[in-house]
């Protein structure tokens, strides 16, 4: 299938902002085609990286049982096409899995990253600031989780440009007012030259890019937040989607647009997305094809 679900660019802008909008829990979890496949991926991860992928602190004990609990409920109400549940069990229909919920084998977080194909942060107060108390996370986009424990939100998104100039205190005072019926979703992109979800650090390129449309990929995050109306923990979730660059711009003013966003994005983002080495080329081949 050509195109990609999500076109953040489209305006023609790149902008350092929250751009948080409603959602509604019934659209909280973002199940599509690839289900079955990304939690098969995901299954191997945890078999062979399972220390790269999961950690939690003693503070995400109770907020991930939350979770657990939530999602246990959520998913079979929304959808039942791919689970159902039976007392304490819930089935995935899918992949014929089947877990009790209430007395779980798993960190109860660990299991939640296995439900689904969202990645799940749990954010914890501590004296004021947020902090990543736990996580699973199978498609990190050049982070590692260990790394980033148990340290304030400034502080994980320290290395962005301008975050905390410009995010830092509204970020704050989001999760210090959020409302735990009220969700809000984003959408973070970047152009990468691996379409692999499993990024935790960036590898360099050897060879440079010639073919952009076939070499590079849109790499769109589609991010949730909600608060946990017991713990008081927010939970940011992160699903992400990657197209080959030449099916998401499978439009000449998609190609146009993204041309005119990457202009206007300053280049110590474009280092930091690590898009800077093959810009030129990137541009030169949008350009062509609008």
């Amino acid at each position: 299938m050509r195109g990609a679900p999500y076109l953040p660019f489209a305006d023609g802008r790149f902008r350092l902002a929250l751009g948080l909008m409603p959602l509604k829990p019934s659209a909280w979890i973002e199940p599509d085609a690839d289900f079955a496949a990304h939690l098969a991926e995901k299954r191997a991860l945890l078999a062979a990286r399972h220390g790269d992928v999961f950690e939690a602190l003693a503070g995400a004990d109770a907020p991930s049982a939350e979770l657990l609990a939530l999602l246990g409920d959520h998913l079979p109400h929304h959808h039942p096409e791919l689970f159902e549940r039976a007392g304490a069990m819930l089935r995935n229909l899918a992949t014929g899995e089947e877990w009790n919920v209430a007395r779980p084998f798993l960190h109860p977080l660990d299991l939640c990253g296995r439900f689904v194909q969202e990645d799940f942060c749990v954010l914890t107060p501590h004296d004021g600031p947020y902090l990543l108390a736990g996580a699973t996370l199978a498609a990190p986009a050049r982070w590692r989780l260990r790394e980033k424990l148990g340290r304030p939100l400034v502080e994980v998104h320290a290395p962005v440009p301008g975050y905390d100039e410009r995010l830092g205190t509204p970020v704050d005072r989001l999760f210090a007012t959020m409302k735990p019926d009220r969700l809000v979703w984003r959408l973070n992109w970047s152009i990468v030259d691996d379409p692999a979800r499993f990024q935790p650090v960036c590898v360099p390129r050897k060879r440079p890019i010639t073919d952009p449309g076939a070499e590079l990929w849109l790499r769109v995050e589609r991010q949730t937040l909600r608060k946990l109306p017991v713990t008081g923990a927010i939970i940011f979730t992160i699903r992400t989607h990657v197209t080959r660059l030449d099916d998401a711009v499978d439009e000449l003013p998609h190609a146009a647009a993204l041309a005119a966003a990457l202009r206007s994005m300053p280049h110590e983002m474009q280092v930091y997305k690590n898009i800077a080495p093959f810009a030129p080329a990137l541009l030169a081949w949008l350009d062509a094809r609008a």
